[in-house]
């Protein structure tokens, strides 16, 4: 099997369908933006916080490769509900991981895009929502 058939499965392939699910919200409270380097990927996010100061609701605007796209979907998945806090300890736990630390930061999903460890010029898309997330709330 070769490198790019174990990255790119059908699963993670598949994710980038879901991001229809997030469609651009330019009325939001928050907007961010973040660009990967080595890729020139970008992710732009609208975000609302609800009381509690947790994500309420997202939208997204991906120029990204398919693993950036998957990420993206899988931040979306799992953002609602999550402060700041939860968002910069998944952008940390993110960094650590993708350096060669052995365990993913507690975020569902991230084993669907596991493979893209091995290639470090994926690793900035990767990080994106997180990063876009937090220049929104300018944390």
């Amino acid at each position: 099997m070769s490198e790019a058939a174990r990255l790119y499965t059908p699963e993670l392939l598949g994710l980038a369908v879901e991001l229809a699910q997030w469609p651009a919200r330019p009325d939001a409270m928050h907007h961010g933006a973040a660009r990967a380097a080595a890729c020139g990927s970008t992710i732009d996010m609208d975000l609302d916080l609800d009381d509690q100061g947790r994500v309420a609701s997202l939208g997204l605007r991906v120029r990204a490769c398919a693993v950036g796209q998957a990420a993206a979907a899988i931040f979306a998945r799992h953002a609602i509900g999550r402060d700041p806090a939860d968002l910069q300890s998944a952008l940390a736990g993110m960094e650590e991981w993708l350096a060669g630390g052995d365990l993913a930061p507690e975020w569902p999903g991230l084993d669907m895009i596991a493979p893209a460890r091995h290639f470090p010029g994926r690793h900035g898309a990767m990080l994106l929502p997180w990063r876009a997330a937090l220049a929104a709330l300018s944390v």
